[in-house]
C-alpha cells in the first residue's frame, strides 16, 4: 500500500527499497552510489554542493542507472541539513532502508604544530557528521528494518603517523558503531563497518596538500614528516580502485547477515590483523615507527 507524499500531495512509490549515501561526489561513494542503483535500489546520492554532481551523473548514465539515482544536498555537519534531507526522502518515497555513511575528510599533520582546530574540523566531519546522521536515520531504519553502514578505514584500528586527527575520529566512529551494534540489533537494525586502506580517488587530492608548504611548518618534525610521505606516495601506487573499495559496501548492504567488519582487500585484512593481535601495541608501534625514518 503506497503512501502519501507530504511534498507533492502525491503517493510516494514504496516498491523498491530506498538507500541515502553521504558524500557521493567523488570516490568510494560515487562509486558506490552507481552500484547499489545497479542493484536494484532507489539511490539517494547526497552530498555538501550538488553542483559537484557531474561525475556522478555520468557516471551513472554510462551505467545505465540514471532512474535510480536522485541527488540531494546534505551537510552531515549541519543538523539541520540532516533532517531536511532525511524528511525529504521518506516524504517522496514512503521509506528508508539503509544508509551508508560515507562522507569524510582528511587531515595530515601533528597538533604540536598545528594546534587545534585541524582536530576539531577532521572530528566535526569524520564522527560527528556519522552520530548525526546515523542518529537522524534510526527512527526510519527501525521501521524498515534497515541497516548502517559506515565507511571507516583502516585508520579507524591503527594509528598512522602524522594522522592524529583523521585517525582519531575514525576510531571513534569505530567505537560508536561498534557499541551501537548490539544495541540496535535489538529492534531489528543492522550496523557494518567497512574499512577500506589506500584507494586510489580524489579523497587525497581533495586535501589539496601542498607538500613543500607542510615541511616547512613542520619544524623539527620535517625528517619524519618527508620520511612518511616518501613512503605513503609509494603506497597508493598500489592503491584499490574506488570500485573494488566500494564492492565490500554492497555485500554489506545486500547479504543476508553481513559481519559487523569488513575489510576491502587482503592488504586490508592482514593490516588490520596487526592490531587485533596485538595486545601489548609493540607491533604496530615498531611497524609504524619505521615509515618515519
Amino acid at each position: 500500500m503506497s503512501t502519501p507524499n507530504t511534498a507533492t500531495g502525491t503517493a510516494a512509490d514504496t516498491s523498491r527499497h530506498t538507500v541515502v549515501i553521504t558524500g557521493t561526489s567523488s570516490g568510494i561513494g560515487l562509486a558506490a552510489a552507481v552500484a547499489t542503483a545497479r542493484a536494484g535500489w532507489r539511490t539517494i546520492a547526497t552530498m555538501r554542493d550538488p553542483l559537484r554532481a557531474d561525475a556522478l551523473m555520468e557516471a551513472a548514465a554510462e551505467a545505465g542507472v540514471s532512474d535510480l539515482l536522485q541527488v540531494k544536498r546534505l551537510d552531515v555537519t549541519d543538523p539541520g541539513s540532516v533532517a531536511a534531507c532525511l524528511d525529504e526522502v521518506v516524504a517522496e518515497h514512503g521509506r528508508l532502508d539503509a544508509v551508508i555513511n560515507n562522507a569524510g575528510a582528511g587531515a595530515v599533520g601533528t597538533v604540536e604544530q598545528d594546534g587545534m582546530a585541524p582536530v576539531r574540523a577532521a572530528m566535526e566531519v569524520n564522527y560527528f557528521g556519522v552520530v548525526e546522521v546515523t542518529r537522524a536515520a534510526l527512527p526510519h531504519l527501525r521501521t524498515s528494518k534497515g541497516r548502517v553502514i559506515t565507511v571507516t578505514s583502516v585508520g579507524g584500528v591503527i594509528g598512522q603517523p602524522f594522522n592524529e586527527a583523521y585517525c582519531a575520529a575514525k576510531f571513534a566512529v569505530e567505537g560508536f558503531m561498534e557499541s551501537l551494534a548490539p544495541v540496535a540489533a535489538t529492534v531489528d537494525v543492522h550496523v557494518t563497518v567497512v574499512e577500506p586502506g589506500a584507494v586510489a580517488s580524489e579523497f587525497v587530492a581533495s586535501q589539496e596538500l601542498d607538500i613543500p608548504a607542510l615541511l616547512a611548518a613542520a619544524g623539527p618534525y620535517a625528517p619524519a614528516l618527508r620520511a612518511y610521505v616518501d613512503r605513503t606516495l609509494k603506497s597508493f601506487a598500489a592503491a584499490q580502485t574506488p570500485a573494488e573499495a566500494a564492492a565490500p559496501v554492497i555485500e554489506a548492504l545486500t547479504a543476508a547477515h553481513p559481519p559487523f567488519r569488513i575489510q576491502t582487500s587482503d592488504w586490508a585484512r592482514a593490516f588490520t590483523a596487526t592490531k587485533l593481535a596485538d595486545t601489548d601495541g609493540s607491533a604496530v608501534q615498531n611497524m609504524t615507527a619505521s615509515w618515519v625514518r
